[in-house]
């Protein structure tokens, strides 16, 4: 529970308190004290073999509760949230602190929520409640083309959202007490055709978060037209909801439909590799370049996901949150080269590396975690993903392959154009980003991209307990896997 009320006084709080306590580095590093230490808590006190409750009360009468369950996937994504959560605070400029921070905060009650809810209508609520202030983040500047791009972003999750409501309302019926408990619906035995219905609700709502092409058509302009602590809290953990959503409560709640949808989504999401990967090779524009390169990257995830496999589902575990690190600290560095150079066009930059060393180390360093060189994050999660799905169909991991080529050209191409030569601006040859204690962070963080690809193992032997448990119910149950 403290992971809930404590991110929400931290958000009363820094509302109340407004302008009068508006430095960054104070919520910062209260979010960081009490964030790790709840989260490494938890891990001390779980063996993660099997989801155990920490909370399982009583909340609208006995068959409505309110559970909240932890075990190795939910850890993992525990982990990512609140860890990252104060380094996006600490990327803010000073005259937005007191408007975002209140909002990033309420935003990490509702992802912790959708990452520990175990009953059908708390994970529904929680859902709902990460995006009320993504949407007011998002439009923290009053810009036509800002308004018009989050209006679009909230009817595509809203529609979404509501999809995922009638599946859980239809299952809801269906059980045996009327329950909303995950366990319970678990337990529904669903024919062929409602499986196909139930699953679809689900599906619209996960791949529309993640998103999987189609369905991304929201994307690239949310992520250019918002602040860059909306884009990082959408890119690096908010998109996590739809992948965790597909794993948890897709497959193992209406897995009789499983058989239908399987090509269908892999084969959209090897399309989202391809497509995102061309498409961003032609940008100028750095968060752009990010936002396909994302959708890309999550395509590859999804696909692991959908192959039904114990790599798949490692590597997805794994990549979630390497994407996260990867996709954040990347922002983050655009944030920073746009406040000094008041521009993010590849057309306008140059040179930076021979002003700003430290920065660009920093900066290389979430690149070739995105390039998944070896020895980088990237890595290991996107082997066993390749892997994963090479198993499942040989000609698709051909086209999937392709990420690892394109991918290169253009984040190679995103560092060496903005980074490298000389700058193409008379205006911003004496510009630099100074060395201070929010660059510190960022090569903190940036630290974090050797560090998981030298020692990936100790992060799969977490989740793995789950992944394995997750494919056992799949095949005990349904006989999915049989």
């Amino acid at each position: 529970m403290e992971l809930l009320y404590i991110p929400l006084i931290l958000a009363l709080a820094s509302t109340m308190l407004g302008k009068m306590l508006s430095n960054k580095w104070i919520w910062s590093g209260i979010s960081l004290i009490a964030g790790f230490t709840l989260v490494l808590n938890l891990h001390c006190s779980h063996n993660f073999i099997l989801s155990e409750s920490i909370v399982d009360i009583p909340w609208l009468g006995d068959n409505i509760r309110f559970n909240l369950k932890v075990d190795g996937l939910t850890w993992l994504l525990l982990l990512l949230t609140n860890g990252l959560i104060p380094f996006i605070i600490a990327s803010q400029s000073e005259d937005k602190v007191s408007k975002i921070t209140p909002l990033i905060f309420l935003m990490q009650v509702g992802l912790n929520g959708v990452f520990m809810a175990f009953d059908g209508l708390l994970f529904y609520i929680f859902w709902e409640l990460a995006m009320i202030p993504i949407y007011f983040i998002t439009l923290i500047h009053s810009e036509r083309e800002r308004f018009k791009t989050t209006i679009r972003f909230f009817i595509y999750t809203f529609v979404g959202s509501l999809a995922m409501l009638a599946s859980l309302i239809y299952l809801y019926g269906k059980t045996d007490y009327s329950s909303f408990s995950y366990d319970n619906l678990f337990a529904v035995n669903l024919n062929y055709a409602e499986s196909i219905w139930v699953g679809s609700g689900f599906l619209l709502a996960f791949l529309i978060k993640i998103p999987v092409f189609p369905f991304h058509l929201w994307q690239p302009n949310t992520y250019v037209w918002a602040p860059s602590q909306g884009s990082m809290l959408l890119s690096g953990i908010m998109l996590k909801m739809g992948l965790y959503g597909l794993i948890r409560w897709y497959l193992l709640l209406v897995p009789e439909s499983i058989d239908f949808y399987q090509p269908i989504v892999i084969c959209l999401a090897v399309i989202g590799i391809v497509y995102g990967a061309l498409i961003a090779i032609r940008q100028d524009d750095m968060k752009r370049i990010i936002a396909y390169s994302s959708l890309s990257h999550v395509g590859l995830i999804t696909a692991g996901i959908l192959t039904l496999s114990i790599d798949g589902l490692n590597g997805a575990g794994l990549q979630m949150l390497v994407h996260g690190v990867n996709v954040v600290g990347l922002f983050w560095g655009i944030g920073l080269i746009e406040r000094t150079y008041k521009s993010r066009d590849l057309n306008d930059l140059g040179g930076i590396a021979s002003k700003s060393k430290w920065f660009t180390i920093g900066f290389f360093l979430f690149v070739i975690g995105s390039v998944a060189a070896p020895l980088s994050n990237g890595f290991p999660g996107e082997f066993m993903l390749l892997k994963s799905l090479f198993n499942y169909n040989t000609t698709m991991v051909v086209f999937a392959g392709l990420t690892v080529i394109l991918c290169a050209v253009y984040m190679l191409r995103l560092f060496q154009f903005s980074m490298l030569g000389e700058g193409k601006n008379e205006s911003n040859k004496d510009m630099c980003i100074s060395v201070n204690l929010e660059l510190i962070l960022f090569l903190i963080l940036s630290i974090t991209v050797i560090l998981i690809g030298v020692f990936p193992q100790n992060l799969i032997d977490i989740i793995n307990p789950s992944m394995d448990q997750i494919l056992k119910e799949l095949l005990n149950v349904k006989g999915v896997l049989s």
